[in-house]
């Protein structure tokens, strides 16, 4: 981790990156008792990742939909999300330890530092719990026909949270991640 720049503000910013597609999960939905709602379902393994980033603070967020879970949709994403830092600022991006998040070939932005969560925490991880919300309120029970079905619908899905801000906060937030006055 290189050093913060002293007299910069300081963001805190949570990264991840799901997968969506074809074989999206099934989720509750309410329905009369006893009945047995239909749910469509899908074979088919056409799919995507939703790189997704927030910071609670502010209320925003950085994503890119890519094909693959890589080094370069990685390196991809860092690039966006340092174009959302806000201006004059530098962000510290807490994100798990996947391998294309600790690879030397990556290039960090300048106004980014990477801080690693610990392994098997995906609890400390507050866009976990986004990826959940937009997976009960935007991407569950669907059949996508096609793969720009899938790629539309992560845009509009993100986009929704994007026009949300406090329910980015809400989410997101969490006491210890704070920066207060930097």
């Amino acid at each position: 981790m290189s050093t913060l720049p002293a007299g910069k503000p300081i963001e805190v910013w949570f990264q991840d990156e799901m997968r969506l597609g074809q074989k999206n999960p099934r989720t509750r939905r309410w329905a009369r008792r006893g009945s047995r709602p239909v749910v469509p379902q899908d074979l088919r393994t056409a799919s995507a990742y939703l790189f997704g980033a927030i910071c609670p603070e502010r209320g925003t967020g950085a994503a890119v939909v890519m094909p693959r879970a890589d080094t370069e949709a990685m390196q991809v994403h860092l690039d966006e999300i340092a174009r959302s830092i806000a201006a004059g600022a530098y962000a510290v991006v807490l994100l798990d330890q996947a391998g294309w998040h600790t690879t030397a070939k990556l290039r960090i932005p300048e106004n980014i530092t990477l801080l690693s969560l610990p392994p098997r925490s995906p609890e400390l991880n507050p866009v976990e719990n986004l990826w959940q919300f937009l997976r009960q309120t935007f991407l569950s029970n669907r059949v996508f026909e096609t793969y720009e079905a899938i790629l539309e619908a992560a845009c509009t899905a993100w986009n929704a949270v994007l026009d949300t801000p406090w329910r980015i906060m809400s989410i997101g937030l969490r006491d210890w991640a704070r920066t207060g006055q930097c």
